[in-house]
């Protein structure tokens, strides 16, 4: 029996064994995919967040990978951080980010990218009232921990990308 995952579109076979492994392990150790970071290690912080899809289901997930076993991914599309800039060109998220001056240290970043980048995903398959844009945003990204407090213009980033996304108009900046 092995585990079948594929990480930013690479297919990996590991055996049963490994099952108890944690995702963030697997990335760091075997992948060398070190853009996840570990800060908690018991999946309260959220740093290590990746985005994975799970069959049956299309939709993109959060997934905390810091205490995520590898058993439970048998059949998952994993990405990380390292698979959203494109040819040294930032996503639209994170140039969003850098345009507000969210980065700080930068430690928080790859999760709260990743979970922007999937709040974003589901404003454009199924758009929301927009009243409540600021209550969704706090859903997606308000559980996690920025320890340099960039959280208002992490929030002020998000907020002009789910206006567009959300079929509102071009985002204000």
């Amino acid at each position: 029996m092995t585990i079948r995952l594929r990480v930013n579109g690479t297919l990996h076979d590991l055996p049963d064994a490994r099952g108890t492994e944690t995702l963030l392990d697997f990335l760091h150790d075997d992948l060398n995919l070190t853009g996840t970071k570990l800060c908690c290690g018991i999946g309260v912080c959220r740093a290590c967040t990746v985005q994975v899809v799970k069959p049956p289901s299309p939709a993109p997930t959060p997934i905390i990978s810091c205490s995520t076993a590898l058993a439970t991914l048998d059949g998952a599309q994993v990405s990380t951080i390292e698979s959203v800039a494109r040819d040294g060109v930032p996503d639209p998220v994170q140039q969003a980010f850098l345009d507000h001056f969210a980065f700080q240290c930068g430690y928080c970043a790859p999760g709260f990218v990743m979970a922007a980048r999937i709040f974003l995903h589901g404003l454009e398959a199924q758009p929301i009232p927009p009243e409540q844009i600021e209550d969704a945003m706090r859903a997606a990204i308000g559980t996690h921990i920025c320890r340099c407090t960039g959280y208002v213009r992490y929030f002020e980033a998000l907020r002009a990308l789910a206006i567009a996304a959300n079929g509102q108009g071009a985002p204000q900046r």
